[in-house]
């Protein structure tokens, strides 16, 4: 075994330790600022042989699998270290816009724990297992519980894992996405073909027997005992099978409060990619707003949750790929703001035209820092200013962090008015 002493100086991007080694920075897995350690060279991987010297920033990981399972990069780093390195991973991004002094101090949001989680399931010579994804492989590590969730999802593996043996005969790999709604445990599994009406039958059967409120198949409901719906605001939203939902209740909620801050003397905004109206239906508490989404499913539970809320502004909902077919700069005009959250590729086409518009202020949610900062910059060229960048922490114990950045048009660089063709 070929061994080397290091003293571990910061984090890396990944969360790993770093040292600087004779021909640059040296990674080391699960070491933090302030330790020394021996680590083994022999494999082209590095591991920990012996932690000489502990850091005083060194704390017991709150979970047992650590360091096996793949979910979390980091637990054992005190909370101003973790808190510092996740903003300096957005400090760092924000180098090419030169707005490094524009990051607020990081928000934790991780509140009661995560609302939803996916388990796969693949079948082995001993029966079904039912687990994460071990850390660095695509091996399957059986998981009975995860502390990062919720209460209520602390059966979501022990219903997971019958489930997906009733599916696991046709020998492929199945994932159950389990959700806390208001309504119950809301579950739908993934992987498996068309559902035949015996094996539909026998669904029901199990939904009843652990008392779900809905259970479907890729989105196909089987049987929906009760609602499974969230708050949103003053709305009850009814979420689509298998949507997308933020992973944490405080996490949303704190995105929401961001951006209705932003936005509060805004009277007409366009909310883009809104989802099932989780910024929208906050907005219209107290303007306007026209909601732009292109998910079907999500559509239509927001047209509905409109249509069951009362004392809201006027809202209007419009189903339209903005990849494809962005929003044009007539179709801007009337609006005053403008709130995007994009999935992780970003939102370039649209910004490209925003970029071109006299719009007053922009509220860019983003949950991926390299498009963020690719689509900032065409804000900024386009005359914008980045007023501030405020990183929200909803997923902890990972190198993943939310951003709502803020970018208003000085009066003095507002552009006339013209109409873009697409």
């Amino acid at each position: 075994m070929t061994t080397l002493t290091l003293d571990i100086l910061r984090l890396g991007s990944k969360g790993d330790g770093v040292a600087d080694g004779p021909n640059g920075p040296i990674f080391v897995p699960r070491a933090i600022p302030g330790d020394r350690v021996s680590v083994d060279l022999a494999y082209g991987e590095l591991e920990i042989v012996e932690i000489e010297t502990a850091s005083s920033h060194r704390i017991a990981p709150i979970c047992p699998l650590f360091g096996t399972c793949g979910g979390c990069l980091m637990q054992e780093a005190d909370k101003e270290t973790y808190s510092t390195w996740k903003r300096g991973l957005v400090i760092e991004a924000m180098a090419p816009l030169k707005a490094g002094d524009r990051v607020a101090p990081l928000i934790a949001a991780h509140g009661d724990g995560r609302r939803r989680v996916t388990f796969h399931a693949r079948r082995t010579d001993s029966g079904v297992e039912l687990g994460f994804m071990r850390a660095r492989s695509h091996d399957l590590i059986p998981v009975a519980h995860c502390p990062l969730l919720t209460d209520g999802l602390k059966r979501a593996a022990e219903i997971a894992l019958p489930l997906a043996t009733r599916l696991a005969s046709s020998g492929k790999p199945i994932d159950v996405g389990v959700t806390e709604s208001l309504g119950g445990l809301d579950v739908d599994l993934r992987g498996y073909g068309a559902v035949s009406a015996q094996l539909r039958r026998t669904l029901a059967n199990d939904a009843e027997h652990y008392d779900l409120a809905r259970l479907s198949v890729h989105g196909d409901v089987i049987v929906e005992r009760r609602r499974a719906e969230i708050a949103i605001g003053r709305a009850r939203v009814a979420l689509p099978p298998g949507g997308f939902l933020q992973a944490t209740q405080k996490g949303e909620e704190v995105l929401a409060e961001l951006v209705t801050q932003a936005l509060h003397k805004s009277t007409k905004v366009a909310d883009l990619f809104s989802g099932i109206g989780t910024f929208a239906l906050r907005i219209a508490e107290t303007a306007s707003v026209h909601a732009v989404e292109s998910n079907a499913p999500a559509v239509a539970a927001l047209q509905r949750a409109i249509r069951e809320t009362q004392g809201l502004k006027p809202m209007s909902v419009e189903a339209r790929d903005l990849f494809r077919r962005p929003l044009t700069g007539l179709d801007l005009s009337s609006f005053d703001a403008i709130v995007l959250d994009p999935p992780r590729a970003g939102a370039e086409a649209q910004m490209r035209v925003i970029a071109t518009s006299n719009i007053p202020r922009v509220v860019s949610v983003s949950c991926h820092l390299g498009t963020f900062v690719r689509d900032a910059e065409l804000l900024v060229r386009g005359g914008y200013r980045l007023v501030s960048v405020t990183p929200v922490d909803q997923f902890r114990h990972s190198s993943h962090v939310e951003l709502v950045g803020v970018f208003e048009r000085p009066v003095l660089s507002v552009k006339r008015p013209r109409k873009l063709l697409g």
